[in-house]
């Protein structure tokens, strides 16, 4: 009955979806699976039912098929990625001394026949007819039986053995702290196909990408094993693990050995699990009566820290609701099992070892990947700037939030990040695939740091108040739905009234870079000329603060004559006069401030600091 209830529910929110449009359209799946995991050899094998709806105007005759795990042996992409990169990922390689010169060596290159991962896929039909199946690298290419038309539905039905790989990266076994799985894509995932085509990409350690749609899950596996991952479960009064401490009665079968966890997973684009022995699972109500779950090692050194973190990550999500919109889904998990810290459906994977500080900087920023990425589903491996960044901003604004002490500016470490990822030389546009950097840390600091400043940058072009009215517009316009880079510039253009395609084009589709200066400040009778100059390519509106001698300030403000928009005065408090706009193609600007060069002790450009400015030695003029 419970799960006949949590259906329905979930069909009369999402069933908008299915009537797609004339102008959007995005394909829906349904997968049944059940997997019967060996701990003691780490190998799994599994059955797959996938209801596939071609929601597309395309006849299809092909499909495609993430194995992801195949990554995890000597030889694939994965592993030349690592030893062909100039910065490789320090958790994916291992320091050796090769004629005492201290190297970095692949650890995917090391790996045994028994700690590679492998996933081998068989029997694989449509509709109980044979299909002829490929597999190269991480992709499955599979050429169907019959096509499938325009609005129909076809059944995948397939068997899948699999090897958990020692855990190099994301997914497999045994990691540095000791959480024996993490089960992130571990299964045949079908590839998505949009708008654009086919997204079938290799997997060489970046994001993913995936089609909305359910989840049934059954993970039959030893008894002693905690699970916790995406999904609701829906028999826990035969598991115990924690759910017992909710009033659950648990009622084991006589000499069992081991235990089938069932899982329901509505509207998702993902499904992961992690499993361990010595996990301590506690179960806390979050906003809106969510179960907030936090499996974590029973470890002395990690207890503590967890403990406290949960009160907090109560107080983290209830900001994330009321800035962006109400997270959709009636349960997260917060579990240790991660390298580092990764998002997936209603869950997320993190360290557990470190300082709560630490602990707590993670968690805050993959529950935020639940709005940007598992709600809104952007493409994030050609477009990683909008969920890594996007993240990455209502990290920043939650981390202010709860601080003791609040920054003016909380994106500041962002900017000089992105000034010295400009100084290096070394930046590639956001249109860059995330596989295609030529180094990881420009991805890194283009995709998280770049990437939070379109927003926080978006603040200076139109003000917070339509910033965050913007996110709550996106959120409600694209939620299950996958938004692109023109969605997001759209939502702020609806809010505003600005045109901002210029913003998009340059910030995100060139490395063209904000400069202006002041060039010249000079008497003109009882009266200032100040001349301003644009450097840089890009363009921008222009705030101006003036502070003269006798201690008070005046404001000006010069509109961009391509935004065809003016912002309301940031500071009320400072009185503010509206310029002339200054278009693109005039490389100087003149103003004229009603008071003589000597009453002027300092005029500095942008005082908020949030435009992108790469040489802001030059903003600023002081009286000698």
């Amino acid at each position: 009955m419970k799960k006949l209830l949590l259906l329905a529910a979930f069909s009369l929110s999402f069933g908008n979806l299915f009537a797609q449009s004339s102008t959007y359209w995005q394909q829906h799946v349904s997968y049944k699976m059940d997997v019967v995991m060996n701990v003691k050899n780490y190998q799994y094998k599994g059955k797959q039912e996938l209801v596939y709806t071609n929601n597309s105007p395309d006849t299809l005759k092909r499909v495609f098929y993430h194995l992801y795990n195949n990554a995890f042996q000597p030889g694939s992409e994965m592993d030349a990625r690592i030893q062909s990169i100039k910065d490789p990922d320090g958790r994916m390689v291992n320091k050796i001394k090769v004629d005492g010169k201290e190297i970095k060596e692949s650890r995917i290159k090391t790996l045994k026949p028994n700690e590679i991962g492998y996933l081998n896929i068989s029997n694989f039909k449509q509709d109980g007819e044979n299909a002829v199946t490929k597999t190269v690298g991480t992709i499955l290419e599979v050429t169907l039986a019959k096509p499938i038309l325009p609005n129909s539905k076809t059944t995948f039905t397939l068997d899948f053995d699999g090897q958990v790989p020692i855990q190099i990266r994301r997914s497999g076994r045994n990691n540095a702290e000791g959480v024996e799985l993490s089960m992130a894509q571990w299964y045949p995932k079908i590839a998505e196909f949009d708008f654009e085509g086919w997204h079938a990409d290799p997997y060489i350690a970046r994001e993913f990408h995936g089609v909305w749609g359910n989840f049934d899950v059954n993970i039959t596996i030893d008894k002693d094993y905690v699970l916790g991952g995406s999904g609701y479960l829906q028999n826990p009064n035969e598991i115990g693990h924690g759910y017992q401490d909710a009033g659950i009665q648990v009622v084991y079968p006589k000499n069992t050995k081991t235990l089938t966890w069932h899982f329901i997973a509505p509207m998702v684009h993902d499904f992961t699990w992690a499993a361990d022995k010595n996990y301590i699972h506690d179960l806390v109500k979050g906003p809106n009566d969510i179960d907030l779950h936090f499996l974590y090692k029973n470890n002395p050194s990690v207890i503590e820290n967890w403990k406290k973190l949960e009160p907090l990550m109560v107080k983290v999500m209830d900001f994330y609701n009321k800035t962006v919109g109400n997270y959709p889904y009636k349960q997260y998990s917060f579990i240790q099992g991660g390298d580092g810290g990764m998002e997936y459906a209603m869950c997320t994977l993190i360290l557990g070892n470190g300082t709560l500080e630490g602990i707590f900087g993670t968690a805050t920023h993959e529950l935020g990947h639940s709005w940007f990425q598992h709600v809104l589903a952007s493409n994030e491996s050609k477009h990683p700037w909008m969920d890594e960044g996007f993240t990455s901003y209502i990290e920043d604004l939650a981390m202010n939030e709860f601080a003791v002490k609040k920054l003016d500016n909380p994106f500041e470490t962002t900017y000089r990040a992105y000034y010295i990822l400009v100084e290096s030389g070394k930046e590639q546009p956001q249109t860059t695939h995330g596989d295609r950097y030529d180094e990881n840390r420009p991805y890194s600091i283009s995709s998280y740091g770049k990437g939070e400043i379109f927003l926080s940058q978006l603040e200076y072009l139109i003000g917070k108040e339509n910033v965050l009215k913007t996110l709550k517009r996106y959120f409600n316009d694209f939620k299950f739905k996958h938004p692109t880079p023109n969605d997001i510039k759209r939502s702020a253009e609806r809010v505003s009234g600005a045109n901002l395609d210029w913003y998009l084009t340059d910030w995100t589709e060139t490395t063209n870079t904000i400069d202006y200066g002041i060039k010249e400040v000079k008497d003109n009778a009882d009266k200032t000329i100040v001349t301003l100059e644009r450097i840089g390519r890009m363009p921008m509106p222009i705030d101006l603060l003036v502070e003269y001698t006798d201690g008070t300030k005046e404001s000006f403000y010069i509109p961009l004559r391509m935004m065809s928009f003016e912002k309301e005065n940031p500071n009320p408090n400072i009185e503010r006069m509206v310029l002339s706009d200054w278009a693109w193609a005039y490389p100087t600007y003149e103003l004229s401030i009603s008071k003589p060069k000597s009453a002027i002790k300092k005029i500095t450009i942008d005082p908020s600091g949030l435009m992108a400015d790469v040489k802001r030695e030059n903003n600023v003029y002081e009286l000698k």
